[in-house]
């Protein structure tokens, strides 16, 4: 669900880029920018380095680099970082509900 947060934050980003109206345009911009990365700085911060082994350290690299692109994208005002992050939570957030998807599955033993 946090990943949808964060995409859906986002998409309003760019559709921020938009805006011909020039608060709306930096404002929708700024503050949809920011609401992404406090929820990917959430998912950050809740890694367990010591259980998750190399796949917690792969995806504190990854958020790391998202929050990165997103500032640059913020500061700019460029949508390139903003699409290069959703596209990459996207098949992040699709791997995680496949994952879960197989898991219940075999739990219900089907």
């Amino acid at each position: 669900m946090l990943y949808d947060g964060a995409l859906r934050f986002l998409e309003r980003a760019l559709m921020a880029f938009e805006s011909r109206d020039p608060l709306e345009f930096n404002q929708g911009i700024h503050n949809n920018v920011r609401r992404a990365q406090a929820i990917i700085h959430e998912l950050n911060i809740c890694l367990n380095m010591e259980a998750g082994g190399e796949m917690a350290t792969v995806l504190r690299r990854l958020y790391l680099y998202f929050d990165m692109r997103l500032n640059e994208s913020n500061q700019l005002k460029s949508a390139e970082g903003i699409r290069e992050v959703v596209e990459r939570l996207t098949v992040l957030r699709d791997a995680w509900s496949e994952m879960l998807r197989q898991h219940d599955h075999s739990m219900s033993g089907g």
